[in-house]
């Protein structure tokens, strides 16, 4: 991924909705004005479908285009530009999609005090599922709007593919469609058009755009969602991944998000001050949690789990870049990711091309709490320190750069750059209770493990036997624990109810 792109990317729509009248005003804050039903738009359907049949028709701001799932569900379509007030909720007999770039609002550009553009708020209910037919369908968020996406632990909100609907995947199934992307108004360092008070750049593969000068932006809200097979490839080097978060705000809340079988990344964020917790990514085909081009926010409690590789492979739990050090606001906006409780399995790699942890482009991250391992045979390693820039970053930061991280590879780093992840991993400043030894993490059911999916992410003795760090103390969004790795043991389940495909029999 270059640290100048970014990606397009699909997403499905939802179920059921009322449709509110346009509208202009700026994006409201969070628990602001009605979401709930839009201010209007009422649905056409008088009474309840006999379950198993499809609903007669769609709610009023939708186009009813026929019947999914042996004709069982009406299937309710997006507009490709939602403006004003929409909202999807759940309705007997009814599925919702998106086909094409499917816009919230239009883009109102870098200033919050803009009138310019039209501004879209779109809510959707706990349960609601969203599907997509093809990697031209894509959902954006655009600048200066809104998405409410609230789930919960038992009734999530699913975007997904028309495959998935129809019942035709398979536990290796991917890149059936595009995924969500979030486009805000906070900084980030690839400045193309402008100055960084201003800056903007340009999502790949579109014409929309993201930046800003607003590092609190708030782009609404996602909680308790999965985004199933997604991903497509535009063209080589440049893919869509399951979630794209371009110069996010922390304003904006990114809580209890699974990413599975992504074709690309499963997150990817470009820029901005997004904080992130309780993500699931399993089954990327490309990274995990890949970062560019300025990101300064945190992300607590992650399980990455990848698939088995194929021969191009390059992927990574995190892979974590920053901005071209010719960029001339490069050092102003370098990225410094703040991570914490994390726990990676990463694939067996049958080349040094992919690691579990790769920094490259001068990015200067504090990772605390963490624990990754690849299974037997891996030659690639846990660590990768890509280029000189990042060792420098690394050495001469401010604050601890690395604390309380278990680490049991083949491998420990990957032979292309051992010289240099080891000068980083042994440095003086990075030596508080960091381990390196055997893994014995546990898989949090017995019986046969999914395809393709290695689910040992519950921690084992040597893994407690590590000196977690308060992360609190890192980055005051960051919650206060005693443990490291994502989870505490095998009692704590935040990554129950909501997810799929991380234990046996819980398939998607």
């Amino acid at each position: 991924m270059t640290g100048l792109q970014l990606k397009t990317l699909l997403v499905t729509a939802a179920s059921a909705l009322a449709l509110a009248a346009c509208g202009s005003a700026e994006v409201a804050s969070p628990g602001e004005g009605d979401f709930g039903n839009g201010g209007g738009g009422t649905p056409t359907t008088p009474t309840t479908p006999t379950p198993g049949t499809p609903a007669a028709d769609c709610p009023t701001g939708l186009t009813n285009v026929g019947t999914i799932a042996n004709g069982t569900l009406r299937v309710c379509q997006l507009p490709t530009q939602v403006l004003g007030n929409l909202t999807l909720s759940v309705r007997a007999g009814t599925i919702y999609a998106i086909s094409g770039r499917t816009e919230v609002g239009t883009d109102r550009g870098v200033d919050p005090a803009s009138t310019t553009g039209t501004q879209g708020i779109l809510t959707i209910d706990p349960g609601v599922r969203v599907f997509a037919s093809n990697g031209g369908d894509y959902l954006l968020v655009n600048r200066g709007s809104q998405i409410f996406a609230e789930g919960t632990a038992t009734n999530p909100i699913v975007f997904t593919s028309r495959q998935d609907v129809e019942g035709t995947t398979t536990p290796t199934s991917q890149g059936q469609w595009g995924g969500i992307v979030l486009a805000g108004r906070a900084p980030a360092a690839n400045c193309q058009l402008t100055a960084p008070v201003t800056c903007t750049g340009q999502i790949e593969g579109t014409n929309a755009f993201f930046g800003g000068n607003t590092p609190a932006d708030n782009s609404g809200r996602l909680r308790y969602i999965q985004i199933k097979y997604s991903g497509f490839e535009i063209a080589t080097g440049n893919e869509l991944q399951a979630l794209t978060l371009a110069g996010v705000g922390s304003g904006t809340t990114l809580d209890h998000i699974q990413s599975y079988n992504s074709s690309d990344d499963g997150i990817e964020i470009f820029g901005g001050n997004a904080n992130l917790k309780h993500i699931v990514i399993n089954g990327a085909d490309d990274d995990g949690l890949d970062t560019d081009t300025g990101w300064r926010g945190g992300a607590q409690f992650g399980i990455v789990t990848q698939r088995a590789p194929n021969s191009t492979s390059r992927s990574a739990g995190f892979e974590f870049s920053s901005a071209p050090t010719s960029t001339p606001y490069a050092s102003r906006y370098l990225s410094q990711p703040k991570i914490a409780n994390w726990t990676l399995v990463g694939r067996n790699s049958p080349t040094d091309a992919h690691t579990v942890m790769h920094f490259d482009t001068g990015t200067n991250p504090n990772l605390i709490n963490i624990v990754a391992t690849s299974t037997t045979g891996s030659v690639a390693g846990c660590f990768d320190i890509a280029d000189g820039d990042t060792q420098t970053s690394f050495d001469s930061g401010s604050t601890p750069s690395l604390r309380s991280i278990f680490m049991s590879c083949s491998v420990s780093y990957r032979p292309a750059n051992v010289a240099r992840s080891t000068a980083v991993f042994t440095n003086a400043r990075n030596t508080n209770v960091t381990a390196l030894g055997t893994s014995t993490l546990t898989a949090p059911t017995s019986g046969t493990t999914i395809t393709n999916q290695n689910l040992a992410f519950i921690n084992g003795a040597n893994e407690n036997a590590v000196t977690a760090v308060d992360p609190k103390t890192l980055y005051g969004f960051f919650d206060s624990v005693t443990y490291i790795g994502a989870v505490r043991n095998a009692q704590d389940t935040w990554w129950q109810g909501w997810t799929c495909g991380l234990t046996s029999g819980s398939t998607c």
